[in-house]
């Protein structure tokens, strides 16, 4: 592992990661000398992942929901590494229905997942590194920025990740508190929840082919791509860039 990376010396909070982009930016981030505070609803997922990264690495199990988990976890991290320099708000869920089929405790579970996480993470990040500095990196979505049909709670829990992202930076700013905060929009991904959205379509070739259309690349993205973004915007080379997005997307928001 680098000693000498663009994160050396640095501790990182990833939630969400015992897969996918989560799992692809916590190998990113310890290639790159971080530190390692690894969270997930999927408890063993995550422990296995943090094991297979090395003893710079804890794996937590955390229901980005539930506050008292977040003291939970900041603790943890705190007591392993004493200080925290980065956190990414990457765990969510990717549920969607039609709006006459969509419950309102549905739609609370998604807005719960997607949006209030990251307020939570927001907010105890911020605690935690308002006298250091540091960053924080929301993972959005381009439904964040564009509306599509049947995900009314999905686009609109990223779309309140866009605007709360901007909200956190300039709070930040003007409190003097030198901590950077912005969001990151994937397109589709191949991750197991875009596979799992796949293969449980009426039509799941259909569905695929559908989803390569919409980005003109003419492919979907890989989580190392999406980790890449991330690290720009948790590393010092992005020190001058805060409330802003960075679309990760293969073209698809460019028609």
């Amino acid at each position: 592992m680098s000693t000498a990376g663009r994160l050396a010396g640095k501790v990182a909070l990833i939630t969400g990661a015992a897969s996918g982009i989560g799992k692809a930016t916590a190998e990113l981030f310890r290639r790159e000398g971080a530190q390692l505070i690894l969270s997930d609803l999927n408890g063993p997922g995550v422990e296995a992942v943090a094991a297979a990264l090395g003893n710079s690495s804890l794996g937590l199990q955390h229901d980005v929901t539930d506050e008292a988990a977040w003291e939970r976890v900041m603790a943890a991290g705190k007591g392993a590494f004493g200080r925290l320099d980065i956190v990414v708000n990457n765990a969510g869920v990717g549920r969607g229905s039609p709006l006459l089929e969509t419950s309102l405790a549905q739609w609370r579970d998604v807005i719960a997942a997607n949006l209030d996480s990251v307020f939570l993470g927001c907010r105890f990040g911020v605690a935690a590194m308002k006298e250091t500095g540091g960053s924080i990196v929301n993972i959005s979505s381009i439904l964040g920025i564009v509306g599509t049909p049947f995900a009314l709670a999905y686009s609109a829990s990223k779309g309140g990740v866009r605007l709360l992202t901007k909200s956190v930076a300039l709070e930040c700013a003007q409190s003097g508190w030198r901590i950077r905060v912005n969001s990151v929009h994937p397109g589709y991904i191949d991750t197991p929840m875009v596979q799992a959205s796949i293969a449980n379509s009426p039509a799941p070739d259909d569905r695929k082919k559908h989803l390569l259309a919409q980005h003109p690349i003419g492919r979907l993205g890989q989580a190392s791509e999406i980790a890449e973004g991330i690290l720009y915007l948790a590393s010092d080379a992005s020190s001058f860039v805060t409330g802003t997005e960075l679309v990760v997307d293969g073209g698809y928001t460019a028609r």
